[in-house]
C-alpha cells in the first residue's frame, strides 16, 4: 500500500502551530524578550522543515529530485509565514503591553551602548513607536522566509533521493 504524503499546507499549519504555542509560552512567561530563547523559534521552523521534507520524499518512496523537495519546503514556509504574520499582527495589537516592554528594552538597550544622547534616543523611540508593526511583524516575515528558504535548502540537500527515469513509470 503507497503512503500518501503530507500537503506542504498540512505540514505549513503544524509547523506555524508549534512556534505560536512557543512564542505564546515565552510572551506569557515573561521570556519573550529573551533573545537566544528567541533565535529557538527559527530552529524550530528550520527543523520542522527538514523533518516534514523528509517525510514527504519518504511517502513518495524518496523518489523526488532536489526542486521537488525544495518546493514542499518553500510552499510550506509561506503558509508558516502567513499564519505568523497574522499571529504577530493579531498578537500585537490585542496585547499592547507587550510593545511597552519592547519599548522600554529597545530604550534601555540604546541606554546601556552609550552612544546617543537622550535626545536621539527619545527620536529613535518615537520612530519606532510610530512605524512598530511594520518594524516587528515586518522584520519577522522576512525572517520567517529567510529560514524557511534555509530549512528547505537543508531539507532538499539531506534528505535521501533514489534516481528514476520518469518514462519507466507505469501509465495511470
Amino acid at each position: 500500500m503507497e503512503r500518501k504524503p503530507i500537503n506542504h499546507f498540512v505540514a505549513g499549519i503544524i509547523i506555524a502551530a508549534i512556534v505560536v504555542i512557543y512564542s505564546m509560552v515565552l510572551q506569557f512567561m515573561g521570556l519573550g524578550l529573551n533573545k537566544s530563547l528567541g533565535w529557538l523559534a527559527y530552529l524550530f521552523l528550520i527543523v520542522g522543515l527538514i523533518i516534514f521534507i523528509n517525510q514527504y520524499a519518504k511517502a513518495r518512496d524518496y523518489q523526488s529530485t532536489f526542486g521537488n523537495l525544495f518546493s514542499y519546503g518553500f510552499k510550506a514556509t509561506a503558509i508558516i509565514a502567513l499564519i505568523l504574520f497574522v499571529f504577530r499582527l493579531v498578537f500585537f495589537l490585542s496585547f499592547p503591553e507587550f510593545k511597552q516592554r519592547i519599548m522600554e528594552s529597545a530604550r534601555q538597550g540604546m541606554e546601556d551602548q552609550g552612544k546617543m544622547s537622550d535626545s536621539q534616543i527619545d527620536a529613535a523611540i518615537t520612530i519606532f513607536s510610530k512605524n512598530f508593526l511594520l518594524f516587528t511583524v515586518g522584520i519577522a516575515l522576512f525572517m520567517d522566509l529567510i529560514c524557511g528558504m534555509i530549512g528547505s535548502l537543508i531539507g532538499a540537500a539531506v534528505t535521501k533521493k533514489k534516481q528514476f527515469n520518469p518514462l519507466d513509470q507505469p501509465s495511470v
